[in-house]
């Protein structure tokens, strides 16, 4: 195989699946976002469990998303493979003029800061208008505060941060105390975007944490659900402190 000429091979078979394949050629645009979006995720599943060869083959898919949309695109007339390509290509050489230009950069910061004051030269009314609403909220939180943090909206240090998020969680049980249900969402919240802007701080990717303990506790709980089931019960029929115990036990086999 030459694996120079895979792109080709690629666009070619895309070509041919559109013009014989009645799945291929009744799909639209519309129709594929769903499985985007889901394509999207496996990646992030992949990515997740640092699972090399998982991420090879949703790259794999994902890429074949682009070539799809490239070519509905083409027959369109809106644009081609080689549009989407050369797009790209021109975007990166003109957000990095550190490296196309003699312009000076000393760190990745002023990296990340020139990008945000390109995409506004570009026409961007705001910094925050590259975020996608549709982002999933923990992602969508992280986003926009990377992306003020390149205008100088940041907090000096972590300490900061951490009295900030001590502060809200105070506000919370206020809250709660209060039993105002509206006001208890908007203070968890703000707990939430706090917390945030925490792991942030200590270099933490929050929805990859999250996703990691969603894992972890997926993992215990059926472990516990199989001890049960040996032992011939079922958790519906046992006490916390029975279901706890086998907890600690699938903790411990870990």
């Amino acid at each position: 195989m030459e694996y120079s000429k895979s792109l080709e091979r690629l666009r070619k078979i895309m070509d041919e699946l559109r013009e014989q394949c009645p799945w291929d050629k009744k799909q639209t645009i519309q129709s594929l976002r769903i499985q985007t979006l889901e394509e999207v995720y496996e990646l992030a599943d992949a990515i997740t469990e640092n699972n090399w060869q998982a991420l090879k083959e949703e790259l794999g898919d994902v890429l074949l998303h682009i070539v799809f949309y490239s070519r509905i695109g083409a027959e369109q007339g809106a644009f081609t493979l080689d549009d989407v390509i050369e797009g790209v290509c021109n975007k990166l050489v003109s957000r990095h003029p550190h490296i196309y230009t003699n312009l000076v950069v000393d760190n990745e910061k002023q990296v990340k800061e020139n990008w945000e004051k390109l995409k506004l030269k570009e026409g961007k009314k705001s910094v925050l208008s590259g975020v996608p609403q549709s982002l999933p909220a923990i992602v969508k939180a992280l986003r926009l505060q990377d992306k003020t943090k390149q205008v100088g909206f940041e907090w000096d240090h972590v300490g900061q941060v951490k009295e900030k998020v001590d502060e809200e969680i105070n506000e919370l049980y206020e809250a709660v105390a209060s039993g105002e249900q509206d006001k208890m969402e908007d203070e968890f919240g703000d707990v939430l975007f706090a917390l945030v802007n925490y792991a942030r701080f200590i270099n933490v990717d929050p929805e990859n944490a999250l996703e990691r303990t969603n894992k972890k506790f997926i993992r215990r709980f059926q472990q516990i659900e199989k001890m049960a089931n040996e032992a011939g019960k079922t958790l519906d029929k046992m006490t916390l402190e029975e279901m706890d115990a086998l907890w600690n036990l699938a903790k411990k086999s870990e």
